[in-house]
């Protein structure tokens, strides 16, 4: 009777243990896939340098989004990743910290005029060439002041027809341009659709709805799942990403869940305006806040406010 009794209570310990197992296997992976949280470089102020990705894994978060240099008025970018050498250390060092780069970004972008620059194609594709060689699958590309849409309507002809250039262009590479523009959803939809080209998607900027007066959840369901590659997910600096009552984290997220749309959120501003250059204090303290609402493992703390 010892050796049954043994045996069923061992028997149902595995039995309830494999019950529980699924479930497991599924947070596992959706911690994994489904919401990750980078930083930028350029705004923890560690532009093109290798001491960036050891910066964001003291912050905590999941990878990087690296600027490809200054542009001013260069012919192209002023990128270091061109060089094999660099590149190689930083992919090395990416690796040591279990760190993942989400995105090149040409930010240089948002002061030069993408719909002007002689040069733009060779831009494009030395960003392209460089996220080849990192295998990062998407590349950031603001329209900036210079290409602002809704003041300069003008200019949506030239820009469709370069972003349909640069569309096949990114094609060729297999990576995905995300761009930002000041256009409502329905006018980025709209473009999307002019452009024609699934490798040209909505790099989504939270700070724009909200600066703009439009509902940020609708703006995100008009926009809709498949156009979206990845998200700004900050608003302008003031405060930071826990106290502000412009943006409900945990609404976000029902709304981005509802969609169904997985990615990478991206810590931009959100600065606390009493210590705006203090990086870890402020992009530790919203890694860790989109972190609480975002990410499965820490489901018990969704929405908690943290202190620094």
């Amino acid at each position: 009777m010892k050796q049954n009794r043994r045996t069923f209570i061992t028997n149902a310990t595995l039995l309830t243990g494999a019950l529980f197992i699924p479930n497991q296997l599924l947070l596992a992976a959706e911690k994994k896939n489904r919401y990750k949280i980078a930083v930028i470089d350029l705004m923890i102020l560690k532009r093109q340098k290798i001491s960036a990705l050891p910066l964001t894994k003291e912050i905590g978060a999941d990878g990087l989004e690296i600027d490809m240099g200054g542009l001013g008025n260069r012919e192209t970018f002023d990128n270091k990743l061109a060089d094999s050498k660099i590149r190689q250390e930083y992919l090395d060092k990416a690796k040591e910290l279990n760190l993942e780069i989400c995105s090149l970004a040409m930010t240089g972008f948002y002061a030069q005029s993408f719909a002007t620059r002689p040069t733009y194609q060779k831009m494009v594709q030395d960003c392209l060439d460089t996220a080849t060689a990192m295998k990062v699958k998407v590349v950031f590309l603001p329209l900036g002041v210079q290409g602002d849409l809704v003041k300069n309507p003008e200019l949506r002809g030239p820009i469709v027809e370069r972003l349909k250039v640069a569309g096949k262009m990114a094609s060729k590479a297999g990576i995905v341009i995300g761009i930002e523009t000041s256009l409502d959803a329905t006018g980025e939809l709209n473009l999307l659709k002019e452009i024609g080209s699934r490798y040209v998607k909505s790099y989504f900027n939270f700070s724009n709805a909200i600066k703009n007066g439009r509902d940020l959840h609708q703006e995100l369901k008009i926009l809709g799942r498949k156009n979206i590659v990845q998200i700004h997910a900050t608003n302008e600096d003031g405060v930071w990403l826990q106290n502000d009552p412009k943006i409900n984290l945990n609404k976000v997220k029902e709304t981005l869940d509802d969609m169904g749309w997985k990615g990478w959120l991206v810590v931009e501003r959100s600065r606390d305006a009493t210590q705006p250059t203090n990086v870890k204090y402020n992009f530790s303290a919203n890694t860790s806040y989109l972190k609480s609402v975002f990410q499965i493992a820490n489901s018990s703390l969704r929405g908690t406010k943290q202190s620094y």
